[in-house]
């Protein structure tokens, strides 16, 4: 492991409708992703923020933070923006505390847009881009540290790009796909790294400089 460095990740949340639960959720291969890498991944809990209280404060959530000692994070994906109230405050929340503290941060797909919202950027609808893959095209023709195609299982981007952000990817059909922080050690990809069948080493390298650099 690189120094030990503790990935934290955020967590889904499925109903599970015939035990009558809502269970926090999270992709193993995520799990063998961030292992791949070099670092120990620890899933956060969606339960440890007070629904009554702001993102701004939220002492058990960070207690646990500074417990565990995370030094960097990843917002995974899945469920929509607006359909889990714990967990929209769970990332709010995180990502308040990572600008206040530099921490690293990667957003993946729901990710990337919980972040371009939270800087205020805006969502919207958009078509084929759940189950195909597409290539990319570069802000910066002249790096080699991203894959040759990538993966796309959403039906929302970000409308625009926020302006704390700057594009690094777009699709073919001009939608975004991966925004870095013009100061923070932030980073988002619209791709799922955890599910291509053999890890790609562009991704895995890009995530080891951002966490590493942020250190």
């Amino acid at each position: 492991m690189s120094r030990k460095i503790k990935i934290g990740i955020t967590q889904r949340v499925d109903k599970v409708d015939s035990y009558n639960e809502y269970r926090d959720a999270l992709d193993q291969k995520m799990i063998d992703w961030v292992v791949d890498a070099g670092f120990i991944p620890i899933p956060i809990p969606n339960t440890l923020v007070d629904l009554d209280s702001s993102d701004e404060s939220q002492p058990r959530l960070g207690g646990w933070l500074r417990e565990l000692n995370i030094n960097a994070l990843i917002l995974s994906g899945g469920n929509d923006i607006g359909n889990v109230p714990q967990r929209d405050l769970t990332e709010n929340y995180l990502l308040a505390w990572a600008e206040r503290n530099m921490v690293p941060v990667l957003g993946i797909c729901r990710g990337m847009q919980m972040m371009g919202v939270w800087s205020g950027g805006q969502l919207m609808e958009i078509k084929g881009h759940v189950r195909m893959r597409h290539d990319l095209e570069l802000n910066d023709a002249q790096s080699k540290v991203w894959p040759d195609s990538v993966n796309s299982y959403h039906n929302k981007a970000l409308k625009e790009c926020p302006s704390s952000f700057h594009i690094l990817a777009k699709s073919g059909d001009g939608s975004i796909e991966a925004i870095a922080h013009s100061e923070l050690p932030w980073e988002a990809w619209m791709w799922h790294p955890e599910r291509e069948g053999t890890f790609l080493k562009s991704d895995l390298d890009r995530f080891k400089k951002l966490v590493e650099n942020g250190q």
